[in-house]
């Protein structure tokens, strides 16, 4: 559900058809990126480019922004540290 982590459907399948992809200019063209592409109705779509017809995680634009919040405060930084902390 998008209220509680992300919703894996959006409501429709064409939803999907007409948006527009997009990842981060600093991907490498090896086809492992993260994409994003907003919903009609303004949901947030999320996908592997890799996979482009696999899973999808879709969010609410409130449950995108507080993630990439998170990201720029450093609440992710541990994950990405060879040394995990618990």
């Amino acid at each position: 559900m998008a209220g509680t982590g992300g919703d894996e459907r959006p409501d429709r399948a064409d939803d999907l058809e007409s948006v527009t992809w997009r990842k981060s200019h600093r991907s490498a063209p090896g086809g492992n990126c993260v994409e994003l592409a907003v919903l009609p109705g303004g949901r947030i779509a999320v996908r592997n480019s890799r996979y482009p017809e696999g899973p999808v995680l879709v969010w609410t634009r409130e449950e995108m922004a507080a993630f990439v919040r998170g990201a720029k405060d450093g609440d992710f930084d541990a994950l990405a540290r060879r040394e995990q902390s618990a």
